[in-house]
């Protein structure tokens, strides 16, 4: 059984820095892509940094680009992501995912949301 565990998330003023991290087991870790996203209310989820299995880390959020930056520790089955000037606007629900695509089979697994408000 896949279990995801996260923490980081709370609130935060405006140019403040959080890490979240999400702790995984049930699965082969270093085996897996490790993504963030997160959702503003009355927005779509939106990809916000992904992280191969070899550390291959790349920020997709424009607007996150210089600020946020995710590494991964496979020996602790965990990845982070480091949130620096932050930003109301990075206010959001934000949620760990594993995915694999090996031999042709996808396999792909959900942490739980957690939040991150950002106000003054």
């Amino acid at each position: 059984q896949v279990q995801f565990v996260e923490s980081g998330g709370g609130l935060v003023q405006p140019g403040g820095s959080l890490t979240l991290s999400c702790v995984v087991s049930g699965l082969t870790f270093n085996s897996y892509t490790m993504r963030w996203f997160r959702q503003a209310p009355g927005k779509r989820r939106e990809l916000v940094a992904e992280i191969t299995s070899d550390g291959v880390g790349t920020i997709n959020t424009n607007s996150a680009q210089g600020r946020f930056t995710i590494s991964r520790d496979n020996a602790k089955n965990t990845v982070y992501l480091q949130m620096n000037s932050l930003k109301p606007e990075d206010t959001a629900a934000y949620v760990c995912n594993a995915l694999d695509f090996t031999w042709g089979v996808q396999r792909e697994y959900w942490g739980h949301e957690i939040q991150v408000t950002v106000s003054s």
